[in-house]
């Protein structure tokens, strides 16, 4: 059982349908515009960091570090994730709150 809130709300999301996982299909909603939020693990490559710190800068989409790949994976019920992007403006939302709280705690 998934006791982390964030990871709790990713996979509601991704049960929505509203998470797009993986770096290709993740790099693509981020250039079209639909993404929101994109989440990059810790654990991802220096290289993967950088290339979505840049795509999330430059189509102004909120970015964050947070979590393993094998987290962020089982969250949203794959194997092992190094990013993700969630499509829905509330999951989003909602999710960037439950990081605040979490860096404030």
């Amino acid at each position: 059982m998934i006791r982390d809130n964030v990871l709790s709300m990713l996979g509601i999301a991704a049960k929505a349908g509203r998470v797009a996982s993986g770096e290709y299909q993740t790099e693509n909603v981020v250039k079209s515009g639909k993404s929101h939020l994109v989440i990059v693990a810790e654990d991802a490559s220096d290289n993967t960091k950088k290339t979505f710190r840049n795509k999330c800068e430059f189509y102004e989409t909120p970015m964050v570090i947070y979590g393993n790949k094998e987290s962020l994976g089982h969250a949203i019920g794959r194997e092992y994730r190094a990013s993700l992007a969630v499509t829905d403006e509330g999951f989003a939302k909602a999710l960037l709150k439950k990081l605040a709280q979490k860096t404030t705690e």
